[in-house]
This record gives structure tokens, C-alpha cells and sequence, in this order.
């Protein structure tokens, strides 16, 4: 029987692939955080009117090209979208408790290696507006300065909001031009609908931070207005649903379409009982369930097309 004394496992470092793999997945990883990618209800919030458009101008019956076209397209210029704003919002974001963490806040993420994540996005946004007709096209452009100048508004335009239901909305007239090559006065309707939508959403998600906005001079709605938030936001949901029922008497919509319409109405009641009382969690929920509120007019148009 032998009296020896097993030897300890030998420590073998890590060999330099395997460094170099770590470094790898922490820059994926905080680019994932940078573009948002790990909060993906900010792409639902922008997919879904676009999907409306989609629908809407094609008659129930979209081309795969054109939806493949519009769902990469808009998973890029969002993912644009939020660096660009956590570039302009680099020296403010540390002072506000909800995003001290982002990653260019935090120093994680260098404004230059930002700058080309940027440009790397913008680039793929691009050519798959390339793909498009030219009255598209056009509007791509015009979205995308929408998209680069909304960061700047929040520091003198008391409604950025308004600003951002421009940019999130403004799938919806692509839609329509790159598959009719025009804008009917329907598409238009369409394209209220879903900016009054992103004021209500992005006011909920403003009144989260209202207390740090007011305090270091950031404007948003949640700030404008005051103590009359909550009814100011419920006036723009009954505004949108107004605008959605004339989109129905132009196109001849049938019950499908209106249940949908009846469920988005169950979720604005249930974001105006999470809202009650500010509490800023109830806010932010009240916000991360617009995803549910997009979804549900999507498939009162789809199943319309669908039961005709």
C-alpha cells in the first residue's frame, strides 16, 4: 500500500486563444448593452407600426422581400438609434440613476469604438434602403435625420417626444411608398396613430426619470406636463384609437380589426392603473407593456385580411 501523497492539480494558464476569446465575448457583450440588444422592446415599439404600414399598403398580402427589407432595417436603426443617443448622452447619463450603467456612461465603451458601431449599423441601414424604390429611399433619408438629431432636442425642445414619434413612426410612410410608391391618406392616418402612440409610451418611460430630468435640465413630456401627465397621456390614447378607427371607415375594416382595437383599449386602461400613482417601476411597466399594445392592433389587421 503505497503512502504517497497525491499531487495538486497543476495550474495551466489560459493559452492567448483563449484570452483572446474572452475579450471577445466582453466587447460583444457590451455592445449588446450598447445597442440595446438585451431590451428588445424598444425594436417591438418600432416593428409594429411598421408592420401596420406593411399590411395596410399591401393588402393583407406583403411581399417577403419587402417584410424581410423592413424587419432587418428596423432592428439596425434602432440599434443606431441608441448609440447615437448614449453618445450625446455620455455626460448625462451618469447622474441619472437608471442609466449610470449603460456602458459608454460607465466608461466601458470608448466614444470612438461607439462612433463605429454607429457607422456599422448606419451602413447596414443604408443599403437595405438601397434596395428600395426611390420615393422610399428618399424618406429613408429623412428618417434617418430624424433618428441622428432627436438626441439633441432634449437639451431646448420641451416635447421631445413628439420628435421621437416622428422617427418611430416613420416606417409606417416607407411602407407605403416603397410598396405603391405613394402615401394615401390612410397611410398618413397610420402614421398619427403610431406617433401619438410613442408620445404616450415615451412619456410613461419619461415620468421613470422625471425627478433626475428636472434636476440636471433634461426636457422631456413627463416634465411639460406636470401634474396633468396622466390625463395628457390618456387624451393622445384616445386620439390614436380615434385615428385608427377612421384608418377602418377608409379601408372598410370589419370585426377582426375592431376586437384588435378593443384589446389596445384593455391595455391603455391597464397602463393608466399602472401609472396612478408615478411610482417610477409602475411607470417603466407601464411602458414595457406597449409591446402587448402594438401586438394587439397587428393582428386585428392581420386576421381582417385574413377572414375577409
Amino acid at each position: 500500500m503505497s503512502d504517497a501523497i497525491p499531487e495538486s492539480p497543476v495550474f495551466v494558464p489560459p493559452g492567448r486563444l483563449q484570452l483572446a476569446l474572452r475579450r471577445i465575448g466582453r466587447r460583444l457583450r457590451e455592445w449588446a448593452y450598447l445597442t440595446r440588444m438585451h431590451r428588445p422592446v424598444g425594436i417591438w415599439l418600432l416593428l409594429w407600426p411598421t408592420l401596420w404600414g406593411v399590411w395596410v399598403a399591401a393588402d393583407g398580402k406583403p411581399s417577403p422581400r419587402l417584410f424581410l427589407i423592413f424587419l432587418l432595417g428596423t432592428v439596425a436603426m434602432r440599434a443606431g438609434g441608441c448609440v447615437i443617443n448614449d453618445l450625446a448622452d455620455r455626460d448625462i447619463d451618469p447622474h441619472v440613476r437608471r442609466t449610470r450603467d449603460r456602458p459608454l456612461a460607465a466608461r466601458r465603451v470608448s466614444p470612438r469604438e461607439a462612433w463605429v458601431l454607429f457607422l456599422a449599423f448606419v451602413s447596414i441601414a443604408l443599403w437595405l434602403a438601397l434596395q428600395l424604390n426611390s420615393l422610399a429611399l428618399r424618406l429613408s433619408f429623412i428618417g434617418a435625420a430624424l433618428t441622428i438629431s432627436y438626441p439633441l432636442l432634449k437639451r431646448f425642445f420641451p416635447a421631445p417626444q413628439f420628435y421621437l414619434g416622428l422617427a418611430f413612426g416613420w416606417g409606417v410612410p416607407m411602407a407605403f411608398a416603397a410598396t405603391l410608391d405613394e402615401i394615401p391618406r390612410h397611410g398618413w392616418l397610420l402614421f398619427i396613430a403610431a406617433l401619438l402612440w410613442a408620445v404616450v409610451y415615451d412619456t410613461e418611460y419619461a415620468m421613470v426619470d422625471r425627478e433626475d430630468d428636472r434636476r440636471i435640465g433634461v426636457r422631456s413630456t413627463a416634465v411639460l406636463f406636470g401634474d396633468l401627465d396622466k390625463l395628457m397621456i390618456g387624451v393622445m390614447q384616445v386620439l390614436m384609437i380615434i385615428a385608427l378607427l377612421l384608418v377602418a371607415r377608409r379601408l372598410g375594416f370589419g370585426l377582426w380589426y375592431y376586437l384588435g382595437l378593443g384589446a389596445l383599449a384593455i391595455c391603455f386602461l391597464r397602463q393608466q392603473w399602472l401609472i396612478r400613482g408615478r411610482d417610477p417601476e409602475q411607470c417603466f411597466q407601464a411602458f414595457v407593456e406597449n409591446r402587448y399594445a402594438g401586438l394587439m392592433v397587428f393582428v386585428g389587421i392581420v386576421l381582417d385580411y385574413i377572414f375577409r
